[in-house]
């Protein structure tokens, strides 16, 4: 069968760091003071490692530096296990803007697409109950809701091979120039609260990309349903169900996936777009607009603890831990996509995990198919700035810390991950 790639507008491997006219419940936009441009915002350095971190012979605080060197992000934080023990952990940056208060590395932030992975994982163990089947059509679950239902698979949802339109790229979701980012900083499209009905029809009014099987390209309106598919089998919200079986065995105590809730709880770095007269909060925002396609809060060490536990065998059975690696061609050699994860080999061996982000925040968790050792990396780009810069030093983060010693040099150590987060140029939008 032909493999074919659908072309569609540039967008990282997430929910749009790009994607500003998101409509996002809530409280009002504090825009700051013209003063601070972003470049001028001071770097924070974390304290220096404990001796128990420097056992583990990584530092990644230099490849964190770059992400707020030229002005395109304001924080940037990291840790490392191995084992599950942590071997390293570092911030730099700023996390609030008008006070100057330093970044704390242990701080929630929001996830965008990883939450796919938590979905992807509920999905896979209602398979092991026998409530599910991935090769079923859709129809048989949700039946008369998805348009041509009966050619497309649960397991071509879960892959992106299903052909469905990305809601997210209709016009009316991303921001083409500061014009439209400041509608979406500013009006009420910002704070819509959704439906998943709502997002789904959305991307049915557009034709889709290619006949199910026949191509690969990453759709949020796949993992709106994977959400919907949830609720009908178990009678729960997709998120009651997540923090039943994952959240809650695994003690994932800072992990929440609100449904409208605006704000972010507990220690968090804030988001920013970047206007005329300065820096705009985004923190707050209505992540309904993501769903199941990525309105989760998380931090570094619960993303982690997550990854070991998932890729360690202690949340899915061999059967069905086979199926979550069982990828598809994204059309580049270097990446290929399983159910809710990325399989890249950007130098050091294939590495499992995925990217994620929502307007103001961009995720990165991946580690070894094992679950011995992961990276989880949070960052606030800095909306309405070019972010190219921020592509390589995410590949940066993960090749320092996930490949080590034994990372390689020059570009082609760079072209898994990259490939994987950067559609342009693999001819696919994730």
């Amino acid at each position: 069968m032909a493999f074919v790639q659908a072309h569609a507008p540039r967008r990282l491997g997430r929910l749009g760091v790009r994607l500003a006219a998101v409509a996002l419940a809530g409280a009002t936009v504090v825009t700051l003071a013209p003063a601070a441009a972003m470049a001028a915002a001071p770097a924070t350095p974390t304290a220096p490692a404990r001796s128990e971190d420097r056992k583990g012979g990584v530092d990644a605080q230099a490849e964190l530096q770059a992400f707020i060197a030229d002005g395109s992000s304001t924080a940037a934080f990291a840790e490392v296990r191995q084992d599950g023990r942590r071997i390293w952990r570092g911030a730099a940056g700023t996390a609030d803007l008008t006070t100057g208060q330093p970044v704390r590395p242990d701080g929630r932030f929001r996830i965008g697409s990883v939450t796919k992975t938590f979905v992807s994982t509920v999905a896979l163990q209602l398979v092991a109950e026998g409530k599910l089947r991935l090769d079923d059509p859709v129809e048989r679950y949700l039946p008369g809701v998805v348009p041509n239902g009966g050619a497309i698979s649960v397991r071509q949802l879960l892959n992106h091979t299903s052909g469905l339109f990305d809601y997210l790229e209709d016009p009316q979701f991303f921001y083409r120039d500061e014009a439209s980012l400041r509608d979406w900083v500013h009006g009420a499209s910002r704070w819509q609260d959704y439906r998943p009905e709502q997002l789904i029809a959305v991307g049915f009014a557009h034709p889709p990309y290619f006949a199910p099987g026949e191509g690969w390209k990453y759709s949020n309106t796949n993992y709106v349903l994977a959400g919907m598919l949830i609720r009908k089998l178990t009678g729960n919200s997709w998120q009651r169900e997540v923090e039943r079986r994952i959240v809650k065995p695994l003690h994932l105590d800072d992990t929440v996936f609100p449904r409208s809730e605006t704000g972010v709880r507990g220690p968090h770095t804030h988001a920013y777009a970047k206007l005329a007269e300065g820096p705009a909060d985004i923190t707050r925002l209505n992540p309904s607009v993501a769903d199941a396609a990525g309105n989760g809060i998380s931090t570094t060490a619960d993303l982690n603890r997550f990854h070991a536990a998932l890729f360690g065998g202690k949340l899915l059975r061999p059967a069905e831990q086979a199926e979550l690696k069982r990828t598809v061609p994204t059309g580049s050699g270097h990446s290929f996509y399983g159910l809710g994860v990325a399989q890249a080999d950007f130098g050091c061996g294939p590495l499992w995990g995925h990217d994620g982000g929502i307007p103001g925040w961009g995720t990165l968790l991946f580690g070894t198919a094992d679950g011995k050792r992961q990276v989880a990396l949070s960052y606030n780009p800095y909306e309405g700035t070019d972010p190219s810069g921020l592509d390589a030093a995410v590949v940066d983060v993960a090749i320092k810390t996930l490949c080590g010693t034994s990372a390689p040099a020059g570009a082609d150590a760079r072209a898994g991950l990259s490939a994987l987060r950067n559609p342009s140029a693999v001819g696919a939008a994730r």
